[in-house]
């Protein structure tokens, strides 16, 4: 059960944006995709009824036709590239990371092309050409060579610095608790974390708000959070949940933001 007072603070910002003709713009992102489970299909389902764009980061070493098949028909789901294999390649002492670190850059940009080409080809009319890091980390030093792998875009967590060598398209708010439960953040928390986005956007930052989801990771919590999240955001006139192409589209016309990988 979800406690409805925990959202008043998101309404009365929500309901502020209204009260002088303003929009934010909201996006989905869920990481780990690999294949169809009951966690996916019950996030779909959520993000369907209240027709809400979803963007799943796909493992691709990982994943394969099954997740393909399933996928075919979902006009309101695209799939962005998460990493190659989802591989810890730091030292003990290091953050996770799969790109960097102590490889190779030809050995990570030649894993980074064929996850490319794997996902194209497997979502030929799902495929959004977004390099999403595993753990949110890449080295700076890649960046620069991921235009010519075909990558339009990359997505880390964080809001955007200025002055970067590639358009960013971040998340912001991570529902799952890592160094806790391992399971959904309270309420209070993340409804407090939405507010603060929303309002450095109301300030003057014209950055989509991302909210990052892992299906696989969600319990009761978490499945709670994303329903009262939909239902007090899907249809207020302040919100506009967008396609994440539609965003990047709309970021081809700005100014490019700087990286925060």
């Amino acid at each position: 059960m979800t406690d409805r007072m925990a959202w008043d603070p998101l309404r009365r910002e929500l309901d502020r944006w209204q009260a002088v003709g303003r929009v934010a713009r909201f996006w989905l992102r869920d990481d780990d995709a690999v294949e169809p489970t009951q966690a996916l299909e019950t996030l779909m389902a959520l993000a369907g009824e209240s027709e809400i764009p979803l963007t799943l980061a796909v493992i691709p070493g990982l994943t394969g036709e099954a997740l393909a098949a399933r996928l075919a028909g979902e006009t309101a789901v695209v799939v962005a590239v998460h990493g190659w294999s989802h591989t810890n390649h730091a030292g003990p002492e290091a953050k996770k990371q799969e790109l960097g670190g102590e490889r190779s850059a030809e050995a990570v940009l030649g894993e980074l092309g064929d996850g490319f080409r794997l996902l194209e080809r497997l979502h030929p009319a799902r495929f959004l050409p977004v390099l999403v890091p595993p753990w949110n980390r890449i080295d700076a030093a890649l960046i620069p060579a991921l235009p010519a792998l075909g990558f339009a875009a990359l997505s880390v967590y964080g809001r955007a610095k200025q002055d970067g060598p590639m358009p960013l398209l971040n998340t912001h708010v991570d529902i799952i608790d890592w160094h806790g439960t391992r399971g959904g953040r309270s309420e209070e928390e993340l409804v407090t974390e939405l507010v603060a986005e929303l309002c450095h956007r109301f300030a003057g930052s014209d950055e989509p708000v991302g909210v990052l989801t892992h299906h696989l990771a969600h319990d009761t919590a978490a499945w709670n959070f994303l329903s009262a999240l939909f239902a007090t955001t899907g249809r207020h006139p302040a919100v506009r949940w967008s396609p994440a192409a539609t965003l990047l589209k709309a970021q081809a016309r700005e100014p490019v933001q700087g990286t925060r990988a």
